[in-house]
């Protein structure tokens, strides 16, 4: 099978697909933020939380539901820049997953990747770091909404955690945007093969 990446290429598709899987899971997951409500572990995403408070009729008495899941909707996240960070941060995950999955295409297809496309490909990866970067930036702005200072001990504020701890999942997304802004859009520029010129 005829490839149309060079070896620094092959190196630059692995380590796309690398950098989109991590910033995706890492979007995915709701570890963003840790901390504790009615003695129960909670964490938040930008679009999912695990452990939820719900009123016990039978008890007449809040009690948590231990169990992860996604906001009803759109408009049931807890902050506008929640909201923000969600569009942002899943626009460049797309991004990333989009240049990653044509990469490793090129790892087997004959003149998918010139030394033009590559380059293209590497202005993608870096303005999808770079809206996962913003969207990373944005999160910490909604701490001060009324489901996160219940959970941070009515401390928080933006830039704030309060008792709150940042979870691994929101280093996961930053870890992979970075890599993918500083490291594979510098390879991207040297992947594709010099394009034959044919006669005719």
């Amino acid at each position: 099978m005829a490839s149309s990446l060079t070896c620094t290429g092959m190196i630059w598709a692995l380590l796309s697909f690398l950098c989109a899987a991590t910033s995706c899971v890492g979007f995915f997951m709701p570890y963003w933020l840790w901390g504790s409500q009615l003695g129960k572990p909670v964490s938040f995403g930008t679009f999912r939380r695990c452990s939820y408070p719900v009123q016990d009729e039978s008890r007449q008495m809040m009690v948590m539901v231990e169990e992860c899941g996604r906001y009803a909707s759109f408009q049931g996240i807890p902050s506008t820049e929640w909201r923000i960070c969600t569009i942002v941060t899943g626009l460049g995950c797309g991004l990333l997953l989009l240049v990653a999955l044509t990469a490793l295409m090129g790892c087997c297809v004959s003149e998918l990747i010139s030394r033009t496309v590559g380059r293209v490909a590497g202005g993608i990866q870096f303005l999808g770091g770079l809206l996962i970067g913003s969207g990373c930036a944005l999160y910490p702005l909604g701490w001060d909404s009324e489901e996160v200072r219940q959970t941070c001990g009515y401390i928080s504020g933006q830039f704030d955690l309060g008792k709150c701890e940042i979870g691994w999942a929101y280093y996961c997304t930053g870890a992979g945007a970075a890599a993918a802004m500083l490291l594979c859009t510098w390879l991207a520029c040297f992947s594709g093969k010099k394009q034959k010129h044919y006669p005719y």
